[in-house]
């Protein structure tokens, strides 16, 4: 972390985290946005969750992507850990697995902004019983 030398220097971590804050809090009309849940379990973590997170947060701040951002805990795929589910707002969520900071940026480019599909999909095995 950057020392704070400066008022402005305050001002500009405050408005980054802030801006993190609102993608990983409000999740509110949350059908009407891009959401993204990274599974953070012990397994996920081990495997660098927390960096492709941290990833999809900057990359949708610096690109104004209106999204949801959150954490999730075990998804039940241990051996294709990172993973993320993504759901765009009308249809059904895939889970892309073995997701490294690399694959985020490419899940964002392609999957994300152009509705391409990307290698590493997860084939669903389970029912989403996610409510709002």
């Amino acid at each position: 972390m950057e020392k704070i030398k400066s008022l402005a220097d305050l001002k500009k971590l405050q408005e980054n985290l802030l801006a993190k804050t609102e993608l990983q809090g409000n999740a509110a009309n949350s059908d009407s946005r891009i959401r993204v849940r990274v599974a953070m379990a012990t397994c996920g973590i081990a495997s660098g969750a927390r960096e492709v997170m941290e990833v999809f947060i900057e990359e949708f701040t610096k690109r104004n992507i209106d999204a949801v951002v959150s954490q999730t805990g075990c998804m039940g795929y241990c051996y294709a850990e990172p993973t993320v589910e993504i759901t765009l707002p009308g249809n059904e969520p895939i889970t892309f697995g073995f997701v490294d900071v690399k694959k985020a940026s490419k899940i964002i480019d392609k999957y994300v902004l152009n509705n391409e599909l990307v290698d590493g999909i997860i084939p669903v095995n389970y029912e989403t019983i996610y409510h709002n």
